[in-house]
């Protein structure tokens, strides 16, 4: 009797709702390399639950997966087995946890009408609470676009020529994000903090009309980890509010920054007559070192320019510490004596692609100018950085 009363227990256990309404199979290594491109659009710290998740969509045979902040929306799509369609929001973190410690092999998933979902492995079983899809934030329209494309490979090097040299001040707007602007002659990408400023420009790239726009750091970032560092062409679409970006499989949109961008131009010396040459790695190496004994809140190392020799002098008086460093260089112009945020100048010559470096300045208190000693035919690179006062 106590068996027959155990066994109806038991099959009672069995829910209704756990009734199968979806299932699919995705490669665990695929489906985490595309999650990759994606996760980082989720914050740790959000305000609405649901925003933590992946939106799951499944339509004959493919994966759509979704991520957003709110402003930035990036989907990613792959291959899958699947005989139904439906829609599911998952955890973001518990999946991606997972998939990095599952060897490469397919996954089975489960899904049942309350979004319970099961996935299964050749050796295991894991259960996961999702969430009702229909809670997920909708995308933006892209209505009344323009539309231009270039080389994956171009607005990859876009973005890493530029974005260093953003603000973090949220009081700023503006600058927290990179200014595109866009004629028939190409496109330039603009950037600056205050204390330096990036121009990037590309003559390949033909824009249909004369525009503008700034496109957050953030969405950007995502965006060159995202697609390939490539000759691929990809379409690059703008309204009033929105940037959308599509590459193969892969596609963001975000949010545009509404302010204006500072009129950069009146900043950029028109002549600087003095033009120092230096090794780009020496120099960068040079600065490394005697940087490190420079007052930590300023960075401030002084250059002293003489003939065909360059000294780098360093010192934090708070702890008698002091660096210098002399090197070899070509220098056409006056003695001169400048000091510079280190930081800056090691970050600006990471965008510099050649051997040697050109300096361009002028008197110690006027920005000087960062070139590469080669450019290209179709792209110009120009980093500005403002000079510090000498410690006397």
């Amino acid at each position: 009797m106590i068996l027959k009363v155990l066994a109806v227990k038991q099959k009672s256990v069995v829910s209704p709702h756990s009734i199968t309404i979806m299932k699919f199979i995705a490669s665990s290594s695929s489906l985490l390399k595309q999650l990759q491109h994606i996760a980082g659009v989720i914050n740790a710290n959000t305000v609405l639950p649901i925003l933590e998740d992946f939106l799951f969509e499944v339509e004959k045979n493919k994966l759509t997966v979704v991520a957003t902040d709110l402003e930035t929306v990036m989907r990613v799509q792959l291959d899958i087995e699947a005989k139904d369609s439906g829609k599911v929001c998952i955890p973001a973190k518990i999946l991606m946890d997972s998939l990095k410690n599952i060897a490469d092999q397919p996954l089975t998933f489960n899904i049942d009408k309350n979004f319970g979902i099961e996935i299964t492995s050749d050796n295991g079983k894991y259960k996961v609470m999702g969430e009702n899809p229909d809670n997920f934030p909708k995308e933006p329209a892209a209505d009344d676009t323009t539309s231009f494309t270039m080389t994956a490979s171009a607005l990859v090097t876009a973005i890493n020529k530029t974005l260093f040299a953003t603000s973090n001040d949220d009081l700023r707007p503006a600058m927290t994000g990179v200014f595109f602007e866009l004629d028939k002659k190409g496109l330039q990408c603009v950037a600056t903090d205050a204390h330096r400023l990036v121009r990037y420009k590309r003559k390949d790239v033909k824009c249909p009309k004369t525009d503008s726009f700034i496109a957050p750091r953030k969405p950007l970032s995502l965006l060159k980890a995202a697609i390939p560092d490539t000759e691929d062409e990809i379409t690059v679409s703008y309204n009033s509010n929105h940037l959308f970006v599509k590459h193969g499989s892969t596609q963001m949109s975000c949010r545009l920054i509404d302010a204006r961008f500072p009129d950069y131009k009146v900043v950029i010396p028109a002549d600087n007559p003095y033009k120092l040459t230096v090794n780009k790695n020496d120099f960068q190496g040079a600065l490394r070192r005697v940087s490190v004994f420079s007052n930590k809140s300023t960075n401030q190392v002084a250059l002293s320019i003489s003939g065909s020799e360059l000294q780098l002098a360093a010192q934090d008086i708070d702890f008698s510490f002091e660096g210098n460093e002399r090197m070899k260089c070509q220098y056409t112009g006056e003695d001169l004596m400048i000091a510079f945020n280190a930081k800056f100048l090691i970050e600006m010559l990471n965008a510099a692609d050649t051997a040697d470096v050109v300096v361009e300045l002028s008197t110690p208190t006027k920005a000087g100018i960062i070139k590469p000693s080669e450019q290209e035919d179709n792209e110009e690179l120009l980093m500005l950085v403002m000079p510090l006062m000498l410690n006397q």
